[in-house]
């Protein structure tokens, strides 16, 4: 007799974007519809590619399918706002805290302490905002090389035929093309 696998298949809606407000738009319509953020991927970055595959695709046609292709979480732009204000502040705190410190153990006066702590945290500041403008054009250029490529890919991790239907139609409502259901190998 036969023996026959318990294992069900998993399925992903593919589709690709060709710019990052259409397909954030389509993401946070797929999370309001009830998908969850961990059934969601994008293509990783060329750094993570290459490590892994040893090359870089030419042609996004060439990894919507490639089970092995390494992938990234979504992250929105308010959650990187969110990231690149709290580097920022951060940083403008500690150096501000550290001046304020530094002054009052050496019995400075306070108006030399806050004098000392503001320049300290503007330094800080700047510094953080130079990061954040860092990580900022780090992700726009990582977003324009994938779109010269032929566009952003976006994975979502099906459940059952309710799923399917509903990724389907909201990828195709904004605008994704190349929108097709594929089946996951086995792990």
């Amino acid at each position: 007799m036969a023996e026959t696998s318990s294992v069900q298949a998993v399925r992903e809606a593919v589709g690709v974007f060709d710019d990052a407000g259409t397909l954030e738009a389509a993401i946070d319509e797929l999370l309001r519809s009830g998908f969850d953020r961990s059934d969601i991927s994008l293509l990783a970055g060329e750094d993570a590619i290459r490590q892994k595959l040893g090359h870089i695709y030419r042609k996004v046609e060439e990894v919507e399918d490639d089970p092995d292709i390494p992938r990234a979480v979504y992250v929105s732009t308010a959650a990187r706002g969110n990231a690149e204000g709290a580097l920022v502040g951060g940083l403008a705190y500690v150096g501000a805290l550290a001046a304020a410190g530094a002054v009052l153990t050496t019995g400075g006066a306070l108006a030399a302490a806050i004098g000392a702590a503001a320049a300290a945290g503007g330094a800080g500041g700047a510094i953080g905002a130079v990061l954040a403008g860092m990580m900022e054009k780090h992700h726009a250029d990582t977003v324009g090389r994938q779109i010269d490529r032929g566009g952003l890919v976006l994975w979502v991790r099906l459940w059952d035929k309710s799923q399917r239907e509903r990724a389907v139609a909201i990828l195709a409502k904004h605008s994704a093309h190349d929108i097709h259901v594929h089946v996951l190998p086995p792990v």
